[in-house]
């Protein structure tokens, strides 16, 4: 089989960051242990203490390469873009930009579960220059969150490189969002709604090749006819993007489950690029992985909606949707998403976070236990402001009630090792 989930090359790789996980927030001060009685805003104090200790997390996994767009005897920018991605293990499960979703405590769980690289959620590179308080609030990480692309929407190429050159210390990969086809990126004149403008997409792209110590890389959407994507991808390419990530829908294919993600087109633009490509769409199990990496030839997949449920997705389990019946080995392994959630609020308290990130990832990840006891959602709906506390009370009502989901896999929970934080099976 030309995949293999773990032992992979990242795993094997010489990394300077073993042992436990070093918050960049010391887990007993008052906002790791929630905001008792609301005496203050949580997001002021969250705001304070992050800038005290971002220091922290600026211990980049490897040392800082020269701009690509400099001169380097002897290696093109296609022999750079190929070296980076090795030296970070070519990582193939990767956590997708999700707005507001892929915040650090959950980054942690799915590297946890098996993800081997994530992206952040999108920043809006404006409002990151100009806005102190939204730095701090929205980019958060640590050193063990490696690798990390951290994305960016723009249309400024000079706004763009301020902003990426205050990240870049941080991270693996500066990461330019050219897919987001919201109607609030129509409005921005960001995302998807760059295609309309190839030249200003190809500034973008050059501004931070040329200036900044650490790759570029972009996430697109397909266009309608595929030599129009193939031209697209060519041109970031040349423009010095050193990955590039397709999703596999158009613009106007906003709805995941109503449109299939074509992977044929993606597909089209691996065998048209040289630089590395991840394939973004129709990742709800490890079997799509397999699929998608067989189809493709992509070096890595992207999953958004399905880890949201199922931030275990990369190890291997299945929620009950997808089980394949037919599998007798495919059982119950002991895990469920109560326990997952109570997982990612113990990070969440590690690794503290806006509650409004909270509460979505508790909606998605309940939403099956949820439809059974909807009184326990209407509980939730009805918390202005939430503590940890609630919501750990929360999780065991719902244990109490009964009805119990449990994730499916092969083996059992005890039966699996822990490589650098990562699931892994036996077998």
């Amino acid at each position: 089989m030309k995949f293999r989930r773990v032992a992979s090359s990242l795993l094997t790789q010489p990394k300077p960051h073993l042992g436990p996980p070093t918050p960049l927030l010391n887990p007993s001060s008052p906002m790791a242990a929630g905001p008792p009685g609301h005496e203050e805003d949580p997001d002021e104090r969250l705001s304070a203490a992050l800038d005290r200790n971002l220091s922290l997390a600026a211990d980049p996994l490897l040392p800082l390469p020269e701009p690509p767009g400099r001169p380097l005897t002897g290696h093109s920018h296609v022999e750079r873009a190929w070296a980076h991605w090795r030296r970070l293990g070519e990582p193939k499960l990767v956590v997708a930009p999700m707005v507001d979703n892929s915040e650090l405590p959950f980054r942690m769980l799915c590297r946890k579960y098996g993800a081997e690289a994530a992206y952040t959620p999108m920043l809006h590179s404006r409002i990151f220059t100009e806005n102190e308080k939204y730095r701090k609030m929205e980019f958060t990480t640590c050193k063990e969150d490696r690798p990390l692309f951290v994305q960016f929407c723009a249309n400024d190429p000079d706004i763009l490189l301020e902003a990426a050159k205050t990240v870049e210390p941080y991270c693996d990969y500066v990461d330019i969002n050219l897919g987001c086809p919201q109607r609030i990126a129509r409005r921005g004149n960001y995302g998807a709604f760059l295609m309309d403008n190839l030249p200003l997409v190809k500034s973008l792209v050059e501004k931070l090749s040329l200036n900044l110590c650490v790759p570029v890389s972009c996430k697109i959407r397909i266009f309608p006819r595929l030599q129009d994507t193939i031209a697209y991808a060519r041109m970031l390419e040349d423009a010095g993007c050193s990955l590039l990530a397709v999703h596999g829908r158009s613009r106007d294919e906003k709805d995941g489950k109503k449109f299939r993600a074509d992977w044929n087109a993606i597909k089209a633009v691996k065998d048209a690029l040289k630089i590395p490509v991840l394939a973004n769409g129709n990742i709800r199990h490890m079997g799509d992985v397999r699929s998608c990496l067989d189809n493709t030839g992509a070096d890595g997949v992207l999953s958004a909606e399905s880890l949201l449920e199922n931030p275990a997705l990369f190890s291997g389990l299945q929620t009950l949707e997808w089980r394949e019946d037919d599998d007798e080995s495919m059982n119950d392994v002991g895990l469920d998403q109560a326990e997952l959630v109570v997982e990612y609020l113990k990070l969440c308290e590690q690794y503290p976070v806006p509650w409004r990130m909270i509460r979505s990832h508790v909606h998605k990840m309940l939403g099956d236990w949820f439809a059974i006891h909807p009184e326990v959602r209407e509980e939730l709906n009805a918390q202005s402001k939430l503590t940890f506390e609630w919501l750990h009370d929360m999780v065991k009502r719902l244990r109490e009630l009964g009805g119990r989901i449990p994730l499916y896999g092969k083996g059992n929970v005890a039966g699996r090792t822990m490589v650098n934080g990562v699931a892994a099976s036996n077998s």
